[in-house]
């Protein structure tokens, strides 16, 4: 096993700990778990949630658009 090093936030890393004691695990074991199903995810999903993130902005104002509008160019 390799060890590496991060750097993050002290109040996000505490908030993390919490999550991991609630769950009765460790932070370094819920990483680990998160690193492998991070890494085995296909890159085409990954694409997809950066692009998600990267929208997160957009907001329609819950106005729901109907297929032919989706399509209008």
């Amino acid at each position: 096993m390799k060890n590496i090093t991060f750097s993050a936030d002290e109040d996000l890393i505490e908030q993390a700990r919490a999550v991991a004691r609630t769950r009765r695990t460790t932070l370094n074991t819920a990483f680990r778990e998160w690193l492998a199903q991070f890494a085995s995810r296909p890159s085409n999903v990954r694409d997809v949630e950066a692009l998600m993130r990267q929208l997160k902005h957009v907001n329609s104002g819950g106005r729901r658009y109907s297929r032919d509008e989706m399509n209008e160019r």
